[in-house]
């Protein structure tokens, strides 16, 4: 896993958008708004299923899928996934990602700054992300991953795109207070 904020320049989001002169951010950094990280290496004797499977017993997921986002797993209907994907949303539910295969970006809004933070994973890497977020994903230039989803209750994923609407919303205010003591609100 690699943080560092967004360079906004133009071009193909699926680049790594990453200026080298500006610090990359840590996962203390990160777990300040909320996220938290862990590494959980992909190995061949099953002991990532374990570690998930305690992850899992321990914040109360009770289910999971996997999905495989790529030009020949989705056909048609990858480019406006992609799209889909990388509009700022937010959920009501954490969103957590487990990565077994590829790679991508998990891009969120820093709330006092309203810049954006790219989070660049890989194979092994475990990302949950509050609910209240602003957040967006996309694939990295490979063009595929294949992630592990967990839910706390049935699957869903239901993103609320920005707007006055999501700025109010229960979550996304819960999740702003939740940071007073270490970051200031919007």
């Amino acid at each position: 896993m690699k943080a560092y904020i967004y360079d906004n320049v133009e071009g193909d989001q699926r680049l790594p958008h990453h200026d080298p002169s500006l610090p990359e951010l840590s996962t203390d950094q990160l777990s300040a708004y909320g996220l938290l990280y862990q590494h959980i290496p992909i190995d061949t004797d099953q002991n990532w299923e374990q570690a998930i499977d305690l992850l899992a017993q321990e914040r109360s997921y009770k289910n999971r899928d996997i999905i495989d986002i790529s030009k020949e797993s989705m056909g048609d209907q990858y480019e406006a996934k992609l799209k889909i994907f990388f509009h700022e949303h937010l959920h009501e539910d954490e969103e957590i990602r487990y990565i077994l295969k590829g790679a991508g970006y998990f891009d969120i809004r820093e709330p006092s700054s309203d810049q954006w933070i790219r989070i660049s994973v890989t194979s092994g890497d475990l990302l949950v992300l509050p609910a209240g977020i602003y957040h967006r994903f996309t694939l990295d230039e490979g063009n595929y991953i294949r992630a592990m989803r967990l839910f706390k209750d049935e699957p869903k994923w239901t993103p609320y795109n920005r707007s006055t609407d999501t700025d109010a919303n229960p979550h996304r205010v819960a999740y702003l207070e939740s940071l007073r003591p270490t970051v200031s609100a919007q």
